[in-house]
């Protein structure tokens, strides 16, 4: 009897973990609102330098702004300098002439914006950018505030990632809710824009403790017959929340209220995690074997097979995990992904596929503004998008492949990046467009990522390989926001980078294996047998026909 024969025994799919899987599910629906608040949080107003204090407040706005802020070189009134005095003989041009037409006046001096900017706030109540000015000399910021967000992601894979494993998935899934609720709160409240990165940092690290011990705690009480859709549906689970950001940021346009609003229900999930079950399979893993005993009989009272689970003894369960008990036998760690030749060029191949994934992923999705579109729609039509990339993809792999899916997503996703740089900014809707193909690609890349690279890894290292790819990922994801101000030097270097990447990593996407229809490896060794991406499927089908003549020529010989 094996441990899924257990689960069985309770009920596999009963009620337990209808409930189960749905009270896991609903905190995903906000992971995506803090993954993007910054789309929201961080909007920057149209703004201008401050009027002197010796102008009059009698004056109509464009007459202030006429005679305090000169033209930049685009003839558009300037963002960051003012003259260094009213220039008071402006009003007494022609009044019907539009502001846009003046010249800019020479000999005359300017400065920065001693007093301050002055906002247009149409679009958001306030935002991070109008209350700390992190404009001009210090718009750099708001990208920074993005990749401290991330830095806290990759931090917090790292510590809850090995504590999950030490101390149980339930204690820490329970700690990164409380985590992400104080966190959120307190950077609600931030007083300023370092102690909001701070908390912002501790909201990065709860959300990945709530991805990694969600995930195992679900994958973990279902049989394997119904992973992939219990999978698919977490992953919608997290598109939808992007059309609840959106929502949510419509109606609530303060960025204070907004960040509390998308923090606060973490404090009621932290309350009914507690209801939670540990994981059997790790209890009996970690020499627990009373306890999961004893939560297996609750699964069954709960799946009404009560007098099933009461069967249920340590010896019985004990038996059940040696399979698991002698695949974890031995050390294994993260140089196993490089001491051997395959094993090295498929970590290498994937470290590129999952870094240029998420690299473009969040270079497109963190700066909507670009597009010049409202950014209500764009965020709709971003988070609606990646409902048919994703149907798209898993017919794609299942039918076509692994391998040319993957490759083919990245390619497509760059070419339509590198294609939007061609298009004239006056040229929106079609610049749009292109964006969001580029997105839904770069969606279905991501989704193709978690198979994919669960199948090639073997099992005594697959969640080793996992932990690296997706430290891969979260690196590119902080590297993404800091691109964007390259373009401060080269217009189009950012579209440059964020286009060339993807297509770069499909090409080296071509070394990986296909693994459509081919069993698990459970061992390096069954990874150097299988060979690399190269070796076409013809010959590896030949070689297995021909290797099975061999076998029964050998038969009629004995």
């Amino acid at each position: 009897m094996a441990f899924g024969d257990l689960l069985d025994q309770v009920g596999s799919t009963g009620r337990f973990q209808i409930l189960h899987v749905t009270l896991l599910c609903i905190p995903v629906l906000l992971m995506a609102s803090h993954n993007l608040l910054q789309n929201f949080v961080a909007v920057v107003p149209p703004h201008f330098c401050s009027a002197h204090s010796n102008v009059s407040q009698s004056l109509r706005p464009e007459e202030i702004l006429r005679i305090t802020v000169p033209l930049d070189a685009k003839g558009k009134p300037h963002r960051c300098k003012r003259y260094a005095a009213p220039q008071w003989h402006l009003l007494n041009k022609n009044e019907t002439t539009d502001y846009w037409e003046y010249e800019q006046l020479e000999d005359v001096d300017v400065q920065g914006c001693k007093e301050g900017w002055s906002y247009n706030m149409t679009e958001r109540s306030s935002t991070i950018i109008s209350d700390w000015h992190l404009v001009c000399d210090l718009r750099s910021l708001k990208q920074m505030g993005q990749t401290v967000y991330m830095g806290g992601v990759l931090v917090g894979a790292f510590v809850f990632g090995g504590l999950s494993d030490r101390y149980g998935r339930r204690i820490l899934l329970l700690f990164s809710h409380l985590l992400m609720a104080v966190s959120g709160t307190c950077a609600a409240f931030a007083p300023s824009f370092s102690v909001f990165c701070l908390f912002r940092f501790g909201c990065g690290m709860a959300l990945s403790g709530l991805g990694l011990n969600t995930f195992s705690l679900i994958v973990e009480w279902i049989p394997t017959r119904v992973r992939t859709v219990v999978g698919t549906t977490t992953g919608y689970c997290y598109t939808v929340g992007q059309l609840i950001l959106v929502g949510l940021a419509y109606f609530i346009r303060d960025w204070r209220w907004l960040t509390l609003t998308v923090s606060l229900p973490f404090y009621i999930f932290f309350l009914y995690s507690w209801w939670f079950h540990e994981s059997s399979r790790w209890l009996a893993l970690n020499n627990k074997p009373e306890l999961a005993v004893k939560n297996l009989k609750s699964v069954a009272k709960i799946n009404g097979r009560q007098e099933e689970g009461e069967k249920i003894d340590i010896n019985m369960l004990q038996e059940s995990m040696k399979k698991e008990m002698s695949s974890t036998g031995g050390s294994y760690n993260a140089l196993d992904l490089f001491r051997t030749p395959r094993m090295r060029i498929m970590t290498a191949s994937l470290s590129a596929v999952w870094l240029s994934t998420s690299f473009a992923y969040y270079g497109l999705a963190m700066d909507l503004q670009k597009f010049g579109v409202d950014i209500y729609l764009i965020q709709v039509i971003f988070g609606a998008v990646d409902i048919p990339a994703k149907v798209v993809i898993t017919v794609s792999m299942s039918f076509i492949g692994r391998r040319p899916s993957q490759c083919g997503a990245l390619i497509i996703a760059g070419i339509t990046i590198l294609v939007n740089l061609l298009v004239p900014h006056d040229k929106e809707i079609v610049r749009t467009c292109l964006a969001v193909m580029g997105k839904g690609c770069l969606a279905a890349s991501f989704n193709c990522c978690y198979l994919y690279t669960g199948e090639l890894y073997p099992t005594i290292i697959r969640q080793t390989g996992m932990g690296w790819v997706s430290m891969m990922a979260r690196v590119g994801a902080m590297v993404a926001p800091m691109i964007l101000l390259t373009a401060d030097y080269i217009t189009w270097l950012p579209g440059l980078i964020y286009g060339g990447a993807p297509i770069l990593s499909g090409l080296a996407g071509i070394y990986l294996p296909e693994t459509l229809g081919s069993p698990l490896p459970d061992t390096i060794q069954d990874v150097e047998e299988r060979g690399s991406g190269l070796r076409s499927k013809m010959s590896r089908k030949a070689a297995s026909i021909l290797q099975d003549k061999q076998s029964h020529l050998l038969k009629q010989v004995a």
